[in-house]
Parts: C-alpha cells; sequence; structure tokens
C-alpha cells in the first residue's frame, strides 16, 4: 500500500517543466517508491548485477541505457556518473518534458565526474522521512498554508500524548516503519545506523573511516542535538564521554560524509533585517534528518525519553524540524534558526520565496513552556524592521501535546505537532 507524499505534488510539477528530475535524500525514504508513481520504465543501477551490465554498455552505447517508455526512471544514478550527462545530452536531442526521473541516496559526485551540471535541464527535489501528516498520525487540521494565506481556521482537537510522541519520535518517519508492529519498527532506526557506520560512511566516497569511531561521533552528535555547537564542543563532549578522541580535521571529514548521505542536515541561521543593533549568531543548528537516528546512536527509546524530558525536548525539537522541512519544500519554502547577541532564539523560521514567512518557537508542551515560546516571539516581532521586510504571517508555539489547537487573544497560534500539515 502506498502512502501519499508531498514529494508526490513536487514531482508532478516539476516534470511539467523540466527534461528531468532529481531526487535526492537518505536511503530508506521512500524516494524509488515515490518515484515509481510516475515512471512508466525503470533502470534499477541499485542492482549489482544491472550495474555490471550498464557500466558496460556505457562503454559501448549508452543511449541503450535510457531507451524505455518516459519517464524513464534511473534508480541509484549516482553508482554510475557518467549517466548523468548522457542523461543531459538526451535531453538536449529530444527536447521534451518529463524523460527522466533520477534517484540517489548521496550527492552529486565530484564535479569532475561529470561534464554539465545540468542546468535548465534538471530539476531537484529532495525527500525526507515522513512527516507525521504523510505517515497519518497527524490530523492536519492546521495547515501552514491556510495561516500563510490569512484563511479562517477553526479551533481543533488533538489525539496524541506524550507517550505517543516518544514512540512516533523512535520510530522515525521511515515509510516501511509505518506497516510494522511497534516492537518491530523501533528495532529498525538501529539496523540503519548500522549500516551507516559498518557500510554506508565508506561508500559514499571510497574513503575508509572506522565504524566505531562513526558510531562515537554521532552519539556525541545525538548528545548535542538542537543545540548550536562548535567542532571544538563536539571534541571534548567525545573526550568526556569516551575514552577515544578525535581531532576536529577527522570530525569535520567525518561529518560532511554524513551530510553527503543525508544523515545529518544542520539549520542555517536566519538573517532578518532588525531595528536593534544584536549581531545575529550564524552557527548552524545541529540536526540529524530524522531523530530516530539519534536515538539509535544514543541507545535508548521511549520509556527512557520519558524519563528524561531535557532530552526529550531537544529530541522533539529534531522531530519538529524534519516535519517542517517537509512542509515548507511544497510551500516554496526554506527552514532557518534565529539567534542573536542578546540570546533571543527562535527555534523554526519558515521563509517562502515570496518574502513570507513564520515564527515557531518549540516546545514539549506546558503553560509555563508555552508562556516562555509566546515571549521570545514577541520579543522577536518587535525587533524586525517591518519598514524593510514584512510582518512575520504567524506566530507560532508548535507543541508536542496538548488537547487543542487554538490562537491565542494576543495572535499566537498554540499548535500540537498531531494538527499540522503543510
Amino acid at each position: 500500500m502506498y502512502k501519499q507524499r508531498i514529494a508526490d505534488t513536487l514531482l508532478e510539477r516539476k516534470l511539467l517543466g523540466k527534461g528531468a528530475v532529481l531526487i535526492e535524500g537518505p536511503k530508506w525514504c521512500g524516494k524509488t517508491t515515490t518515484a515509481h508513481q510516475f515512471a512508466k520504465s525503470v533502470l534499477d543501477l541499485g542492482d549489482s548485477l544491472v550495474l555490471k551490465q550498464s557500466s558496460q554498455m556505457m562503454e559501448v552505447d549508452s543511449k541503450l541505457l535510457l531507451q524505455g517508455e518516459t519517464p524513464r526512471l534511473i534508480d541509484e544514478w549516482q553508482t554510475l556518473p557518467a549517466i548523468w550527462d548522457s542523461v543531459r545530452n538526451e535531453i538536449d536531442k529530444r527536447n521534451q518534458f518529463a524523460q527522466f526521473i533520477l534517484t540517489g541516496s548521496s550527492v552529486l559526485p565530484d564535479p569532475n565526474a561529470t561534464i554539465h551540471s545540468g542546468t535548465g535541464r534538471f530539476a531537484r527535489i529532495k525527500m525526507r522521512p515522513m512527516s507525521l501528516f504523510e505517515s497519518g498520525e497527524s490530523s492536519g487540521s492546521i495547515s501552514l498554508k491556510a495561516l500563510f494565506d490569512g484563511d479562517t481556521i477553526e479551533f481543533s482537537s488533538n489525539k496524541l500524548q506524550l507517550t505517543d510522541i516518544a514512540f512516533l519520535l523512535c520510530r522515525g518517519g521511515w515509510p516501511q516503519t509505518t506497516f510494522m508492529s511497534n516492537e518491530i519498527a523501533l528495532e529498525q532506526a538501529f539496523d540503519y545506523l548500522d549500516s551507516i557506520v559498518q557500510n554506508d560512511l565508506y561508500r559514499v566516497d571510497g574513503v575508509f573511516r572506522n565504524p566505531d569511531r562513526s558510531l562515537r561521533l554521532l552519539r556525541s552528535y545525538a548528545r548535542n542535538i538542537s543545540q548550536q555547537v562548535s567542532l571544538r564542543t563536539i571534541c571534548d563532549d567525545i573526550k568526556t564521554n569516551d575514552t577515544f578522541t578525535l581531532s576536529e580535521d577527522t570530525i569535520a571529514d567525518y561529518i560532511s560524509a554524513l551530510r553527503k548521505l543525508y544523515v545529518i542536515e544542520d539549520l542555517s541561521a536566519w538573517n532578518p533585517n532588525l531595528r536593534s543593533k544584536a549581531a545575529i549568531r550564524v552557527s548552524d543548528t545541529r540536526h540529524f534528518v530524522d531523530p530516530s537516528i539519534a536515538v539509535a546512536a544514543l541507545g535508548i527509546g521511549p520509556n527512557d525519553l520519558m524519563n528524561d524530558l531535557e532530552t526529550f525536548g531537544l529530541l522533539f525539537e529534531n522531530m519538529a524540524v524534519r516535519d517542517l522541512r517537509v512542509y515548507a519544500e511544497v510551500l516554496d519554502g526554506t527552514l532557518y534558526h534565529y539567534r542573536d547577541s542578546d540570546k533571543l532564539e527562535c527555534d523554526a523560521v519558515l521563509h517562502r520565496r515570496n518574502g513570507t514567512y513564520g515564527l515557531i518557537e518549540i516546545k514539549l508542551g506546558g503553560q509555563t513552556k508555552i508562556e516562555e515560546g509566546v515571549k521570545s516571539l514577541k520579543i522577536l516581532e518587535q525587533k524586525l524592521d517591518t519598514t524593510r521586510m514584512s510582518k512575520p504571517s504567524f506566530l507560532m508555539v508548535l507543541t508536542a501535546v496538548g488537547d487543542f489547537a487554538y490562537k491565542r487573544e494576543d495572535g499566537v497560534w498554540v499548535v500540537p505537532i498531531g494538527c499540522l500539515k503543510n
């Protein structure tokens, strides 16, 4: 059974205006399954035998690999980088849209491996693990698009309890886990982590990286999740918590490889126009593409989260960022964070291409935490120079729990994540 993805809308739209669409993202997030909904023929380079035969065929006549009904899916294309230029040339010759769909689980190979960038011929879509709305856990009663458009939204109830959020966070947004029993689903992130450190970190660029070192680094990253920490801080954390230490250069190399695999996806800083003279801090906030990877790295589960709400809160922020990024894609938006020299922070800023934006604070829940979030949002709103940029379309405290999604008298929305959609 196929669960509809937000990327379906993006892919359909992109195919209307480009010869090829490249779908990028972490392994097991559903790229191939989504591409199959639109493809009329397939070249599966993830199959070792097909890859071997295709490599030989590239030297004889690459056009043979591109024959088939269109759109033609070329799965795991990065295992045969030379096919990129063949696709690009074929698009030019055919001069038609919707010819190819390419999927890949790592970033583009070294520029020297391809001749052309694909500009004008290729569109790109980034897929991530499922948001709660895609997996069916969020009711979707509160639409971000409706908030941006200023539509009237009714109050709505939330069905998810804190124990539900703890489980969903540990399970992650991996599509296949949504069809598994709870116990089996919780094992999958641990298997995913093992595959990363044992295989993928080598395969991404052919450089050997010690699995034990990789795991220690991922554990440190998980301990510093949703925080703006330096490589030096991660070094110190490893030194404090483990007997093995890494240099900053080694950490940077490992993190670069993890980014290429779409395992790590940090959140960049937002740079608005301000009335105040506060200096904007530009450090990235540390995040995984899915919080379940961090949970697996820490070796914990739902019960552990319930007994450590501080850690739960940091991991929930990663979960919320994942969902917001998924929703932002279809809204032509990008997600950022904000922090300045006055120590004012905003966990997420959804800034759209048309210049509109929303300010979002992320909290587990509880009236005290909600009030803290509202206070931060209001202070930041006052700092913004609205003579040089528009006012925020909405202010929101996004929570893990709460009986209702509602708009306060001061205009701030309080929305449980189990009510949110794009």
